[in-house]
């Protein structure tokens, strides 16, 4: 719901994130779900509006986490066929309670890059959107695009009772170039915002091999056509060189993880520009939380043969100029957590400044919304949190926001 009252937000210090100017005595004014004017605090009007004070603290852009999982319950670490012991309706209030615990952890904004059910999502982010519940506004993919037994496939079922798994778990099971047509045509017209692809396997799905592609490069290519005719971008989760290799063929916005990537696949990227959003941070979560909990042996054994390597690749990347944008695969771990990662990427190669910008100014473009989000400036929406000292010497602080603005509506202050 769109605030009316107007309000001004005074704190110590404004960070500018084109520039990486960190501005004191500077005061933003909000009407609506709009910034209206960034100015000098002594200007700001202070007769009539609600007035927020946060003289100790550094104002940021809302966050954005452009790859998560609100839907549901965190992962078990036993495998997708635990769904069918819960029902839609459970799995769509985990994901107003995890909508919830994320926008008060400062992303304002995330990209959910997939459900196991198909379009709990899309009914989900249209919840937040109507003020009906509170949580960040979101871009949706409905459903996982991916092979018969593949990485977003319902596996590890015995073979006699395979066809009493739902309709809804595998609206975009495909096997043919047509199949992926046909399953694109099925999430957009249900709802979603962009096209998730599962081009090799992964780490959570029993069976998968992280490495191993599982869609050709005409499925690819056929699902990057026809998402373009809806004005749709592609995110690829790919964790293999040559599935990396594929998908930036086939033409992907984004490559999702990129675990085993190899020199040849970070140049592909780089020279096609193609964002990297890698979730360096829950490889640590998963080995820690998963062997204390008993997760599946080949889950812990595939995140150990893949979390140093992909944060070896995320550093050439960083190198390399590859446009990197934050995301976390919250879900993995439970929401709320999204800026621990934020170190990650500072100890694996990028500045504070790099870092924050990854997940402000690069994420609004990798979603499309640089004209919207990301920036503290007027016309902007009024996406707004604040952490007490300043980010930029300790990216830590972002892991406790004091103050959260979304749409112009004070959700958190102190």
């Amino acid at each position: 719901m769109t605030p009316s009252v107007r309000t001004v937000v005074r704190p110590g210090w404004l960070l500018e994130v084109v520039t990486g100017e960190l501005l004191p005595d500077r005061a933003v004014v909000v009407e609506g779900d709009r910034i209206v004017e960034v100015t000098a605090a002594a200007d700001a009007p202070v007769d009539g509006p609600l007035v927020v004070d946060l003289p100790a603290h550094t104002l940021l852009p809302g966050l954005v986490d452009c790859h998560t999982h609100l839907v549901g319950e965190p992962d078990s670490g036993h495998g997708y066929a635990e769904l069918l012991g819960r029902t839609e309706a459970q799995e769509t209030l985990s994901g107003v309670h995890n909508a919830s615990a994320t926008v008060l952890a400062g992303f304002t904004t995330v990209r959910d890059v997939g459900t196991l059910r198909a379009f709990v999502d899309v009914a989900l982010r249209d919840a937040i959107s109507a003020g009906w519940v509170s949580g960040p506004r979101m871009q949706v993919a409905g459903a996982y695009v991916t092979c018969s037994g593949g990485g977003g496939d319902v596996t590890g079922l015995a073979p006699d009772v395979d066809a009493v798994v739902p309709y809804g778990l595998r609206v975009g099971v495909v096997d043919t170039v047509d199949d992926v047509r046909r399953a694109v045509r099925r999430v957009l017209h249900g709802g979603a915002d962009l096209v998730k692809l599962i081009a090799t396997g992964a780490v959570m799905t029993p069976g998968g091999i992280p490495g191993a592609p599982e869609l050709t490069e005409d499925q690819i290519r056929a699902a990057v056509d026809e998402a373009a005719l809806y004005g749709a971008h592609v995110a690829a989760h790919a964790h293999g060189a040559e599935g990396i290799k594929r998908a930036v063929r086939g033409g992907v916005r984004s490559v999702e993880h990129g675990s085993l990537m190899d020199d040849e696949a970070i140049a592909m990227m780089a020279a096609a520009g193609t964002f990297l959003v890698a979730d360096i941070y829950d490889g640590d979560y998963i080995a820690e939380t998963g062997r204390a909990q008993g997760w599946r042996a080949d889950v812990l054994r595939k995140n150990d043969e893949t979390t140093l390597a992909q944060r070896e690749g995320f550093t050439k990347c960083v190198e390399a100029g590859v446009r990197v944008a934050y995301g976390t695969d919250s879900g993995i771990y439970p929401h709320g957590l999204n800026a621990r990662q934020f170190a990650y990427h500072v100890r694996w190669g990028q500045t504070p400044l790099e870092a924050i910008r990854s997940a402000t100014l690069h994420a609004a473009e990798l979603l499309g919304w640089s004209d919207r989000i990301g920036r503290i400036e007027a016309g902007w929406l009024a996406d707004l949190v604040a952490v007490q000292g300043n980010p930029l010497e300790d990216v830590r602080l972002l892991e406790h926001v004091d103050f959260v603005m979304s749409g112009g509506a004070v959700l958190r202050n102190g």
